[in-house]
């Protein structure tokens, strides 16, 4: 994603990324638009009387300015449009219909076997029953999937945990929905989410890491989600910590996810004798809640081996904040003594000041994040292609009369 300030080199992108701003942060000031968006307060004036005669922009209360008469807010109007984001998973797809500032107004979740031959016509059923049943201008639909995306404005997926390679999600999609659709990898629309409504507002450079079946890493640089040359950038799970080790999904052994990920603690658990070998995760946290020191055990032993390799990252990155979220969340206290201890001893000393944040989690996440692909979209005219044009003009448009 662009940064805000690029997205007005065109002036079309004006009026969307006015609208865009005032849905991810909320009502500002006409002086504050002009600032954030790069862009004169004369042309801020211009567009928004505009959007207003529209019933895009309303203008709400004033606020002490720091002289003369008092700034009045801008304010989105409800209607101004919203966008529906899915989150593929190997059984089923998230999906939540989101307005412009990222609150969900429906969710829903819709069996789905990713893995079967099937897999696509039935993506395509069920998104074309959730674009049916959206209220309002709908702006378009974003997809995170567990795999490399090429590129957001084309959609072609290789998922290897899906068993799907070089599939053209995105063109089937488009002509199905008949509405714009963006792809990408799903911690990416993460890393999108947290640009647009979380932590990455007070932050230029930070990075994603998410916890759950596998382990993932979204990089924000310089404001921008980084996808690397074939969209495949951020695949931390699959970073080799051991010369041997459990099979793990991409082929290899060795990989973090394979130790770290639930497969891996279940694993570690089996061998521990804290789970049977017909037993399930559940009876691990069961017993780490229980105090079981072999459970206990476990987790501390995953948090350290990923305090060590988030240390690597944080190296090659230089991020000014971690953020931590995913399934495996609800478990954080027993990774955190552990985590905390392993990932400040191996950086080094002048990086052992950074912050890691832990963000409370839900499965609607990663469908908002989806959906943020689609937000996003006025702040981004290059890597979004003629699917972000299309969003854009829709934005535009949505409240003519």
């Amino acid at each position: 994603m662009s940064q805000p300030g690029q997205a007005t080199t065109r002036g079309d992108l004006v009026r969307a990324a006015v609208l865009g701003l005032l849905g991810t942060r909320g009502p500002s000031s006409r002086a504050d638009i002009a600032r954030v968006l790069g862009v004169s307060p004369a042309t801020v004036t211009q567009v928004t009387k505009d959007l207003m005669a529209r019933r895009l922009v309303t203008e709400l209360e004033s606020v002490p300015s720091q002289g003369g008469r008092p700034a009045r807010l801008l304010g989105l109007v409800d209607s101004a449009g919203g966008a529906i984001g899915a989150k593929v998973t190997a059984d089923h797809v998230r999906i939540v219909s989101v307005g412009l500032d990222g609150t969900v107004h429906a969710s829903s979740s819709v069996d789905l076997d990713a893995t079967g031959a099937r897999a696509l016509d039935d993506l395509d059923e069920i998104l074309l029953e959730a674009v049916r049943a959206h209220e309002g201008p709908l702006l378009g639909v974003g997809v995170g999937l567990p795999g490399a995306v090429d590129a957001q404005a084309s959609g072609i997926v290789d998922a290897p945990t899906l068993g799907w390679q070089r599939l053209p999600v995105g063109p089937r999609l488009r002509q199905t929905l008949q509405v714009p659709v963006l792809l990408d990898n799903d911690v990416n629309t993460l890393a999108a989410a947290e640009t647009l409504y979380g932590r990455g507002r007070e932050h230029e450079d930070f990075i994603v890491v998410t916890i759950g079946r596998g382990v993932g890493l979204g990089i924000v640089q310089h404001g921008v989600v980084s996808r690397g040359a074939h969209g495949g950038a951020g695949e931390f799970g699959h970073t080799p910590v051991a010369g041997d080790g459990p099979l793990c999904g991409c082929g290899n052994r060795g990989c973090l996810e394979g130790f770290v990920g639930e497969s891996g603690l279940l694993d570690a658990a089996r061998a521990a004798g804290v789970v049977g070998p017909r037993g399930s995760l559940r009876t691990l946290v069961t017993a780490a809640h229980a105090g079981d020191p072999g459970a206990l055990g476990v987790y501390a032993d995953a948090g350290a081996l990923l305090g060590r390799a988030l240390a690597g990252a944080v190296h090659l990155l230089d991020p000014e904040v971690v953020v931590l979220l995913g399934e495996g969340i609800d478990e954080w206290p027993f990774w955190e003594s552990s985590f905390d201890e392993a990932f400040r001893r191996h950086l080094m000393p002048a990086r052992r000041g950074i912050r890691w944040i832990v963000e409370p989690w839900s499965e609607d996440q990663w469908a908002v994040g989806a959906a943020s692909l689609v937000l996003a979209s006025p702040f981004d005219a290059v890597s979004t292609g003629r699917e972000g044009e299309l969003v854009r003009a829709r934005l535009q448009i949505s409240g003519a009369p």
